[in-house]
């Protein structure tokens, strides 16, 4: 019993996000133009199906990705349309030459990942996709492998390029991710800086705040992460 009580108690802990409410409200505008757009781009892009077909679901959680986690490896652009083309094409592949729909189901999802490890280009709503494919019923099957490159490639292309242009000139943030430190990162790397004070949790949750987007990574984890950091910089020494 006791057992079980702590199990409970650990699924309750909630581990917040700190990120300011304006970042929220842009975010969310953010992710709504990007599906209106879409859902209007892909409308006019293609006329072989219906349009219930043509903008795939798995969208929904790119976009999420694209807007609330853009600084994500996730989230990139080759990760994005890489992930979304493979799993489609494997998806395609298992409805065609596996019988059994579970059977199809399973192969298609846990190759698309074992794919996507190997190709760099993860993304988790892909797998969603390759589902797609299989089970989207005999209107997606009759598509077959057009599904591939007209109806995923004009999706995920048009959501990496409205995250382009949204994140970069309307939200001022930098995508896709050039791997570059952040412009405040010059002031403490000058000779005459001040040496640093103490860090406490505080100043991980307000540093949190001052990163356009959700930084997918707990307060307690930077922490850890810095405090290793310490550790290893005092043994190099």
């Amino acid at each position: 019993m006791k057992s079980l009580s702590a199990l409970f108690k650990a699924i309750a802990k909630h581990q917040p996000f700190f990120i300011s409410f304006k970042e929220v409200v842009f975010t969310s505008l953010a992710a709504f133009a990007a599906i209106f757009i879409l859902v209007i781009v892909v409308h006019y892009a293609t006329f072989s199906a219906k349009l219930s077909l043509l903008v795939l679901a798995s969208m929904g959680a790119s976009t999420f990705l694209l807007f609330v986690v853009p600084h994500s490896p996730m989230s990139q652009p080759w990760s994005v349309v890489g992930g979304h083309f493979i799993s489609a094409v494997i998806g395609v592949a298992c409805a065609k030459y596996v019988a059994n729909p579970a059977l199809a189901t399973a192969i298609a999802v846990s190759l698309s990942i074992f794919i996507m490890h190997w190709l760099q280009c993860l993304h988790p709503p892909s797998a969603a996709t390759a589902m797609i494919a299989v089970l989207g019923g005999p209107e997606v099957h009759m598509m077959g492998w057009q599904l591939c490159y007209e109806v995923v490639v004009i999706n995920a292309g048009t959501i990496v390029v409205l995250a382009i242009v949204i994140n970069d000139f309307i939200l001022n943030r930098r995508y896709p991710v050039n791997h570059a430190h952040h412009p405040h990162h010059e002031q403490f790397t000058k000779e005459d800086h001040t040496p640093f004070p103490p860090l406490t949790e505080d100043d991980f949750k307000y540093a949190l705040t001052q990163v356009n987007g959700v930084v997918d990574v707990s307060v307690e984890d930077l922490v850890d992460l810095y405090e290793f950091a310490v550790e290893h910089a005092q043994q190099q020494k």
